[in-house]
C-alpha cells in the first residue's frame, strides 16, 4: 500500500492509492487473543495483501490524513489515516469527505428533502446545513480507518 500526495487542503491532505502492486505481509493465522494469551505461533506462513483487503476500486480509492476533533466520537481522530472511495453512492449514515464552500470536511451525511446535512461526532461541533446556496459536492465516502497508537 503506498501513497502519493494528491492535494493539500487545510482540513485534510489528499493522497491517491497506489494498488497496482501486490503488498504481503505475514498473517497471525489464529486470530490474536483479546482474552487470556493463546500460544504463540513458531512462525507465520500465511500472508496477506493489504491493497486486496483495503481498496475494492483502485482507481477512485484515496486517502487523506485527518486533522481536527470533530470526529472523535466514532473513533476517527486528528492524525488518523482514512481510506475515501469516490465511487460509491453517498447513503444515510456514512461518513463522506465533503469539499463545501472551498473546504473540505469530513462528517456522516444526512439527506432531507431540501437539503443536506453535516453531522459530527462530537458534541463540541454543530451540524452544518448544507443548501443550493452552498458550493457543496460529496467527493467520496470514509470505506476504512487506519490508527496509530
Amino acid at each position: 500500500m503506498s501513497i502519493k500526495q494528491e492535494h493539500k487542503t487545510s482540513n485534510l491532505t489528499l493522497y491517491r492509492a497506489e494498488a497496482s502492486k501486490k503488498l504481503s505481509i505475514p498473517l497471525a493465522d489464529g486470530g490474536v487473543s483479546a482474552g487470556f494469551p493463546s500460544p504463540a505461533q513458531d512462525f507465520l506462513d500465511l500472508a496477506i495483501d493489504l491493497n486486496k483487503e483495503l481498496i475494492q476500486n483502485p482507481a477512485s480509492t484515496f486517502y487523506a490524513r485527518v486533522n481536527g476533533q470533530s470526529m472523535e466520537d466514532m473513533g476517527i481522530d486528528s492524525g488518523d489515516l482514512v481510506i475515501i472511495d469516490k465511487s460509491l453512492v453517498p447513503q444515510n449514515g456514512k461518513i463522506a469527505v465533503s469539499f463545501l464552500d472551498g473546504e473540505f470536511t469530513m462528517k456522516k451525511i444526512k439527506f432531507d428533502k431540501d437539503c443536506c446535512w453535516l453531522i459530527p461526532a462530537n458534541k463540541k461541533f454543530k451540524p452544518i446545513k448544507v443548501t443550493r446556496d452552498n458550493d457543496f459536492i460529496i467527493w467520496g465516502i470514509v470505506i476504512h480507518v487506519i490508527k496509530s497508537f
